[in-house]
């Protein structure tokens, strides 16, 4: 029900038609219950596993291949159908095993509601699944307890609640059973529960408003499945490209067909020529190799503790033009930590006086201590209370505060909790014949109860012009984004006595979540690429804007903005922070950055988090800090929760990009000279110089591991210095596809003037012919991988005479390509014979051809382009 938080207390019971007292009968439950179903959030439906196998053979090269098996088959050739299949059936399962894996962001929502709840029904309290609750059910919550449903509160005592995951505050947020503003934000509505947070302390009474998928956490589930991840920019580039090769494919290969039956070919002949263009133009490999490629960086990025949950997310970080990071534990340590004291005397900072604080620091510290309801873990072990109790039991213990000691001496008699009237807690402690008051709370309440102030030894009265200065100094450090809270105490002789009046002024404290030591180096490095990195928070302007200065996120010219609003797309320059931002604003701000072409990273750690995960080209999750659904909703997982892993992963995803491109254009190089091959050997009317399964036979060969070996480059030293590329920017450009045509023509020349002597001077037979030219294309192809460096590295050591792989990928090769044509049985199968020496000094010769070529033409640009420069 909309503005139900703005209700009146007495009005919640009518409008849901229930009994504070009795609650609901078990007729009225079963009723609403068939009518809103059960407290669950509905998820979508798991694709089946024949769905995604389905999908991994719906690609145009899947297409062309099987086209292909259906014209063998029709025509007999069952050796080269079968060889056919074998490789449509490996690049079908390596897709299919890698999208198996792809994440269930929805029913990591599911977990956070699968707890009990205790309700008031027939006027008695039950202990109920929290799946069998219903609106208007009478719940009873207290400290410690998950809330199960969105909840009207009627009733609350000491009540705060930790909403971090809902809604991004890095505090808990104190609750009352007053209704707030009609128009208050998610975080502003102190009347209310919701579903998947945590109650920090107190108890309270409410009445259940929403189940199931009407709560504010079921509305982020639906957001969920609304945010449709888009393909990375590799997968569209690859598919891209492997439609453009298709249809080029089949435009030559009926072109040839059609060509060579109007001057009066054999049909069959020309259909086997065209089978052999075919598959000669389908570079089998890439989506292998691709694929392998990145899994290894999934491997390299495992053991720099980040784990990939999709393959595509290692190469789509490469391209990140923008960061949208959430504050709480991801820039900050989400744990709270006094920063400052302010005492009559001065202000202390803790965090630059490392361990100690001045001895008249001790009594403020002392009465912090005190009045306290938050204990810590042993040893490095986590504590237990509010967070920021917490952080001044720490506090205390850096002037050698111990609260169990202090207790010993001075034991409590009695408690005053925490009200939010009052806005002030106290203890009172025996203390000799007398009692000490320890009081703390909100600075505004606790300078009105304070009558004096503390000065060293002696108190003076708190004058009115005094209580000016210290309301200053509270909005000062309000300013500098600190959460501030005073302490007084006073010395009494009945332990009855009234807690909060005549109390005598210490001084503030200053507590804030502080940025993570790493951040501000990895936030320069991220600069230094090119990429800007945005903070959205559900925090306070002050807090998250004073954070990202401690951080270098933000300058003085940059802008912090309130929420998202809508229409943002052409209004994003200059801003830097956005605060108090909801989840459905998270999202609408993720589509406006990808609207203006942007590569989108979003991190988090929340609930509030996951659809904007879900939505970026790269969601990126905390592992420590994070909620299963941020992990689930994530393309990558930060298992230290480290910022500047991010941006490892990214120099990760340039140098694979880098490494794509290079294998690329090797894979294609080979692939179009093998085109040009078959072609002009149809055009010129000679036989075919190489057979459709000694094609695929030669691809599976040399478009993997080859390729593979060039994949596996570990990168260029400055590859992070330079800015992202154009998202629009495809895999090969011009520069790229110039060389491709370069290195096929001599390929192809190569491999045609081998044929040419092994026909018309050797007078070799058909089969040695055939055998011939197809070893001097298999061993051009090889030695094509040392064309493949980059420009300006020396022809005998760079990236590629260093990179081991290559000269294993060369040896396996050399053994895979040499061996069928000494064992018999392969070789028949193949269409190859033994080769003797005579074939071999033509073999050898012929394929290092290329190689010399495309080396001295490139030596010979390096050395232009020196000279240039100089």
């Amino acid at each position: 029900m909309e503005h139900v938080h703005a209700l009146p207390i007495e009005d919640v019971p009518r409008r849901f038609g229930t009994s504070l007292h009795a609650g609901l009968t078990d007729a009225e439950v079963r009723q609403r219950l068939a009518r809103v179903g059960p407290n669950v959030i509905a998820t979508k439906e798991r694709a089946s596993a024949l769905a995604l196998l389905l999908h991994q053979l719906a690609s145009p090269v899947a297409y062309l291949l099987a086209a292909a098996c259906a014209l063998s088959l029709y025509f007999g050739d069952w050796q080269e159908a079968t060889a056919i299949v074998v490789v449509l059936a490996v690049n079908t399962g390596l897709g299919f095993f890698t999208e198996l894996r792809a994440s269930r962001s929805v029913e990591g929502l599911r977990a956070l509601g699968t707890r009990s709840a205790r309700v008031r029904r027939n006027g008695h309290t039950r202990v109920l699944a929290a799946e069998d609750l219903v609106p208007g059910d009478i719940v009873l919550v207290e400290g410690g307890d998950a809330v199960p449903a969105d909840i009207r509160l009627v009733e609350a005592s000491n009540l705060s609640a930790d909403e971090s995951t809902l809604t991004g505050e890095s505090v808990p947020v104190d609750k009352s059973a007053d209704p707030v503003a009609v128009d208050a934000r998610l975080a502003e509505r102190s009347s209310m529960l919701f579903r998947g947070t945590l109650v920090t302390r107190g108890s309270a009474t409410g009445v259940v408003v929403a189940t199931g998928s009407g709560t504010e956490l079921g509305g982020v589930a639906r957001f969920v499945e609304q945010a449709e991840p888009d393909s990375s920019p590799l997968e569209r580039r690859l598919e891209r490209l492997s439609g453009q090769m298709v249809w080029v494919v089949l435009t030559l290969a009926v072109l040839l067909a059609g060509l060579g039956v109007a001057t009066g070919k054999d049909l069959r002949l020309m259909t086997e020529a065209s089978i052999a263009l075919a598959v000669a133009a389908i570079p089998e490999g890439l989506p292998i190799v691709a694929t392998l490629t990145l899994a290894r960086g999934m491997w390299r990025m495992a053991r720099r503790n980040a784990l990939i949950e999709r393959l595509s997310a290692v190469e789509t970080l490469g391209a990140t033009t923008v960061i949208l990071t959430d504050k709480t534990g991801t820039l900050t340590e989400n744990r709270m930590t006094v920063r400052r004291l302010l005492l009559p005397s001065g202000e202390v900072d803790l965090l630059e006086r490392g361990s100690g604080a001045p001895v008249e620091a001790e009594r403020l510290l002392r009465v912090a201590v005190l009045c306290n309801d938050a204990s810590m873990g042993e040893g490095s072990g986590e504590g237990s209370g509010d967070p920021m109790e917490q952080a001044l039991l720490r506090a205390g213990g850096t002037a050698g505060l111990d609260r169990a000691a202090i207790l010993r001496d001075h034991p409590l008699v009695r408690r005053h909790a925490f009200d939010a009237a009052t806005r002030m807690m106290a203890t009172i402690h025996a203390f000799g014949p007398r009692h000490l008051i320890a009081v703390k709370g909100a600075p505004e309440a606790v300078l009105a109860a304070s009558r004096r102030t503390g000065d060293g030894e002696r108190d003076r009265p708190l004058d009115d012009a005094t209580r000016d200065l210290w309301r200053h100094r509270v909005e000062d450090l309000g300013a500098r984004g600190l959460r501030v809270i005073a302490c007084a105490e006073r010395m009494v002789d009945e332990a009855g006595s009234h807690p909060f009046e005549e109390l005598t002024f210490l001084g503030l404290v200053g507590l804030e979540d502080p940025a993570r030591e790493d951040v501000p180096e990895a936030v320069a490095a991220c600069r230094d690429a090119g990429i800007r990195v945005i903070m959205v928070t559900g925090d306070h302007a002050v807090t998250a804007c004073s954070i990202a200065r401690a951080i270098g996120l933000a300058g003085s010219g940059d802008r912090v903005v309130e929420g998202a609003p809508g229409g943002l797309r052409d209004g994003l320059e200059g801003i830097s922070v956005f605060a108090r931002v909801s989840p459905a604003e998270k999202l609408s701000l993720v589509r406006s950055y990808q609207e203006r072409g942007e590569v989108v990273a979003m991190t988090g750690d929340g609930v509030n988090d996951a659809p904007a995960l879900k939505q970026a080209d790269i969601g990126v999750a905390m592992g420590r800090r994070g909620t299963d659904v941020a992990r689930e909703a994530a393309a990558m997982v930060l298992l230290d929760d480290a910022f500047p892993t991010i941006v490892g992963a990214i120099r990760e995803g340039r140098v694979i990009f880098d490494n794509i491109r290079r294998f690329a254009a090797y894979l294609l190089a080979c692939n179009l000279s093998e085109v040009t091959v078959v072609g002009l050997a149809v055009l010129m009317a000679l036989p075919l110089p190489i057979l459709p399964l000694q094609i695929l036979y030669l691809n599976v060969v040399t478009d993997v591991f080859p390729a593979f070996a060039l994949a596996m480059g570990e990168g260029r030293d400055d590859i992070l210095e330079r800015p992202p590329r154009d998202p629009g920017e495809p895999i090969l450009g011009r520069p790229q596809w110039a060389r491709i045509a370069l290195h096929a023509t001599v390929m192809t020349a190569a491999t045609l003037g081998a044929l040419a002597v092994a026909e018309f001077w050797l007078a070799l037979d058909r089969a040695s012919a055939v055998t011939v030219t197809f070893l001097t294309l298999a061993f051009a192809q090889l030695w094509q991988v040392f064309n493949m460096r980059a420009s300006g590295t020396k022809p005998f050591r760079n990236e590629v005479t260093r990179n081991p792989w290559v000269w294993a990928a060369l040896f396996l090769c050399t053994v895979l390509l040499v061996g069928p044509a000494y064992a018999p049985p392969v070789g028949a199968v193949l269409g190859l014979v033994p080769p003797d020496l005579g074939m071999w000094a033509l073999i050898l010769p012929a394929s290092f051809a290329p190689l010399l070529i495309v080396q001295l033409a490139q030596i010979s640009a390096d050395a232009r382009k020196r000279a240039g420069q100089a």
